[in-house]
């Protein structure tokens, strides 16, 4: 293979008249790590509240629950991702449509909202998953305590759910983090973004996608690390 590896290609000045290469990939990065922490707040939440209703004695809770799930699970992230931002400006209101589009960091903001939505779909699975797989008398438990249903899912089967079901969250968290790397396709300068812009710039493809490659497992390495020291904190005393 006729290619000329430069190593030392990270540290020469970028052609954005800003900072080397090196800095070029770092910004990538941070707008990931960003652009995964604001998506995951909404995924969790909003997954979380899904989940629950998926378990309620409510037909109607569960019809809503379901509906959700499968229209975001089974649509193409990329899909979604195109209708967010190329679609959605458009059936809004002239005016709003139009502030929407002309949003400083709108790329931002709506792989925000897709990767939210979309990860919050596969959460409330887990969290379904969790409760159900509780024994029945804890929600009998808080039933003679006298909690209210929200109470007895507050006090009683959330946090002993969430410790179940923390590994399988982790890996959420992960995949989410990675699938911010589409937003590339709306103009978000993620870090895969930077990497193939270095590549175009520079013509070091494997440079640049090494040094991306290194950070994404860095970065899910420290997640990891994190999620076990938390799994610790928060096991049951005597449980394994």
């Amino acid at each position: 293979m006729n290619y000329t590896w430069n190593w030392g290609i990270f540290l020469e000045p970028s052609p954005e008249g800003v900072g080397t290469y090196a800095d070029m990939l770092l910004s990538g990065l941070s707008w990931t790590i960003a652009t995964a922490l604001c998506s995951w707040v909404i995924a969790f939440g909003l997954g979380s509240v899904i989940g629950v209703l998926r378990t309620l004695p409510s037909k109607t809770a569960n019809a809503v629950g379901t509906a959700y799930v499968e229209l975001f699970r089974n649509v193409p992230l990329l899909v979604q991702m195109f209708l967010w931002y190329f679609v959605l400006p458009e059936v809004l209101p002239t005016e709003i449509g139009t502030a929407v589009k002309q949003l400083p960091d709108a790329p931002f903001y709506t792989a925000v909202l897709c990767l939210g939505f979309f990860t919050a779909s596969r959460v409330a699975e887990q969290v379904r998953a969790g409760i159900q797989s509780l024994p029945r008398g804890q929600r009998l438990a808080g039933t003679a305590l006298g909690f209210t249903v929200a109470q007895t899912y507050r006090y009683v089967l959330l946090p002993n759910a969430y410790r179940i079901i923390l590994p399988p969250l982790t890996s959420e968290f992960l995949n989410n983090l990675k699938n911010t790397s589409v937003a590339l396709t709306i103009g978000l300068l993620e870090l895969t973004a930077r990497a193939r812009s270095m590549q175009e710039f520079s013509f070091q493809v494997f440079e640049a996608f090494t040094a991306a490659t290194i950070l994404y497992v860095l970065i899910n390495l420290v997640v990891i690390a994190g999620a076990t020291l938390l799994e610790r904190a928060v096991a049951v005393p005597g449980g394994r």
